[in-house]
């Protein structure tokens, strides 16, 4: 069955550009439509800490930006309009799951660090990917 929308989920980590690859190539065997999402998870202070000089709203605004920069950047170096590209705040897999839904994408292509021991036992986001969606999900393995 092929596919006719790519979602590739990217964490902006030094193996993020394999996982783009990965999924560019995939979107090019079908020639499907294609997404980038990254999501930054909210900043919650809890006490005792305390965040003199900079609110937590302000810290998300500014990775946000950095995020949007970066992967903006990242899309460009392999030929991906920037228009493609998403940021969210929130919950990782519940913005992926979501913006799944949302793009009617059939694939989302995430990267997995193959986690073992306790790492294994706690999840990863792409094994919460896997189990919060109804769509295929291809976890490239990344890092080791």
């Amino acid at each position: 069955m092929p596919y006719h929308n790519i979602l590739i989920a990217l964490d902006l980590s030094d193996e993020a550009k394999l996982v783009l690859e990965r999924g560019q190539e995939i979107a090019r065997q079908f020639s499907a439509g294609l997404k980038l999402i990254h999501v930054v998870e909210p900043i919650l202070p809890a006490p005792p800490y305390e965040l003199p000089s900079v609110s937590p709203l302000e810290m998300e605004q500014e990775l946000s930006q950095q995020a949007r920069r970066r992967l903006q950047e990242l899309a460009q170096s392999v030929g991906i309009d920037t228009e493609d590209v998403v940021i969210e705040t929130g919950s990782t897999t519940t913005c992926i799951v979501d913006f799944a839904v949302e793009q009617k994408a059939d694939l989302i292509v995430i990267g997995s660090h193959g986690r073992h021991g306790v790492g294994l036992l706690l999840g990863s986001t792409a094994n919460s990917v896997l189990h919060h969606t109804r769509v295929d999900v291809l976890a490239v393995r990344v890092g080791q």
